[in-house]
């Protein structure tokens, strides 16, 4: 018999995207050509696996900053993880979240 054992952190929800120059929460500078992220909770340095679910594309990024600061969202992303993800055009999308 075969075993798995959940994700740490599994959520679905909204996301969006940001790409602001200034520092953020952990101190780096926003990068937004980096596969990055903001999360309410997670640690900094927490990896993440972002599902697209309209679409299925999926990327892993890395929690570097605080937020979302709006009701309903549980991630904001970076503009280059949006793009992999296919919603910059739309500005946000339904997702599901998974820590690694």
């Amino acid at each position: 018999m075969l075993a798995f054992s959940a994700p740490a952190h599994a959520q679905c929800g909204s996301a969006s995207w940001y790409a602001l120059t200034s520092k953020t929460a952990s101190g780096e500078r926003m990068n937004p050509a980096a596969m990055t992220a903001a999360h309410r909770s997670l640690p900094f340095g927490t990896k993440l696996r972002v599902v697209n679910k309209r679409n299925g594309r999926s990327v892993v990024v890395r929690i570097n900053d605080r937020g979302p600061f709006v009701r309903g969202r549980i991630v904001d992303l970076s503009k280059a993880a949006a793009a992999e993800l296919g919603f910059i055009r739309a500005g946000h999308t339904k997702v599901c979240i998974e820590a690694r």
